[in-house]
């Protein structure tokens, strides 16, 4: 291939027209704007949408990706842009990667991210081989994250739009997955831009809600699908102080969350009490002072790391780090103990810190993000 031939838009030494791109479509506005933009720009599209779960039972349900409803819009869009479809079903694989660990890990007493795994695991795992097969030259998705060239290969940053921005869903993608993948929506200011697009497009999404549940978890109600999903698991227990006075019962440690106030039926005892542990085993609900949820120092294992020189070559790095997907990053010093494990010190404590959270790595200064790993007991 000439070396002198300019690059693409996704930075391909090719023409768009013998550029083949797979699009992870998920029937939303994000994914079909970035199909129609590439379909428009001439690429050799070819959309793809997974079915994860029984899309009988989720016809009926709004506001969650991958759906029955959602994979008849992608459809729609692949035909209103004129390039081809396919849906591929991943319930298996779907049920083993991400849900039957979402209920063992929620019934741990850990709070799980599904949505990281489900990234990490069947979307940039089997459709990205998928999409190889395929002869793709890349794959694209409608995620809000920057891939930028740096000195050492292909870096992830945040996204263009702090309100949008999903890096810390997408912490685990390894270096090779990096250089296969892009994310043209990244650079967009705002989501008002995405849906300018759809509508200039002409895409029957363009006025579809954002999903807001975990696609498996109609309504939010996490406690109903681990029911489901585990029966007996909601037996109730008690409710007891750090000492292990009992204050009053529960109806099911999957009720509750870490750092949980409300609800909690045990009112009249004076400060202010807090889940500060769940105990699956001994079904118990352990409450303390707000106090009893700070926490300083964090371990964490399955580190994904996308920094230049290798992660234990260090004893420390001086990076900010982010353990809640809704909160700002705060400085922390990272301690490797292997090559995939690591002591997070905060500089200053976080609250609700849990077992099963995600603790994605910033760059201290920038939008560079370094990979991270998952918070374990210890």
């Amino acid at each position: 291939m000439p070396r002198d031939l300019a690059l693409n838009s996704l930075g391909l030494p090719k023409p768009p027209s013998e550029t083949r791109v797979v699009v992870a479509m998920s029937g939303g506005v994000d994914s079909s704007v970035v199909a129609a933009m590439l379909a428009e720009e001439g690429y050799d599209v070819v959309g793809v949408t997974l079915q994860l779960y029984d899309h009988g039972a989720a016809l009926a349900k709004k506001g969650a990706c991958c759906a029955g409803r959602d994979i008849h819009d992608a459809r729609r869009v692949a035909e209103t842009m004129g390039f081809p479809h396919y849906v591929l079903d991943y319930e298996n694989t779907f049920r083993e990667a991400v849900i039957e660990e979402f209920a063992d890990a929620y019934l741990a007493g850990a709070t799980p991210v599904p949505c990281i795994r489900c990234n990490e695991r069947v979307k940039f795992k089997d459709l990205l081989a998928t999409a190889r097969d395929l002869e793709a030259d890349c794959m694209a998705t409608g995620h809000y994250i920057q891939r930028k060239l740096g000195d050492h290969g292909p870096e992830l940053h945040q996204a263009a739009d702090p309100a949008r921005d999903q890096s810390y869903f997408l912490f685990s993608t390894t270096p090779e997955q990096l250089d296969y993948l892009r994310f043209p929506l990244g650079h967009l200011a705002s989501k008002a831009e995405t849906r300018a697009l759809a509508a200039k497009y002409g895409l029957p999404v363009a006025d579809k809600p954002d999903s807001q549940d975990i696609c498996f978890v109609p309504n939010g109600n996490y406690a109903a699908v681990i029911e489901k999903l585990r029966p007996g698991a909601a037996d109730p227990g008690e409710i007891v102080d750090l000492d292990g006075n009992v204050l009053g019962d529960h109806r099911g440690v999957i009720h509750y969350t870490i750092g949980q106030r409300k609800g909690l039926g045990i009112g009249g005892l004076g400060e202010p009490l807090y889940v500060v542990k769940l105990d699956p085993e001994a079904r118990r609900v352990i409450v303390g002072p707000k106090a009893a949820l700070s926490t300083r120092i964090i371990p964490v294992r399955e580190i994904n790391w996308l920094g230049d020189a290798p992660f234990d070559s260090r004893p420390e790095w001086h990076l900010k780090v982010k353990v809640r997907s809704t909160r700002p990053p705060r400085e922390a010093v990272i301690r490797p103990t292997g090559p995939t494990t690591a002591e997070v010190e905060l500089l200053a404590p976080e609250d609700g810190v849990s077992a099963g959270q995600a603790c994605v790595f910033y760059a201290s200064e920038g939008s560079r993000i370094h990979g991270g790993g998952w918070i374990w007991k210890g």
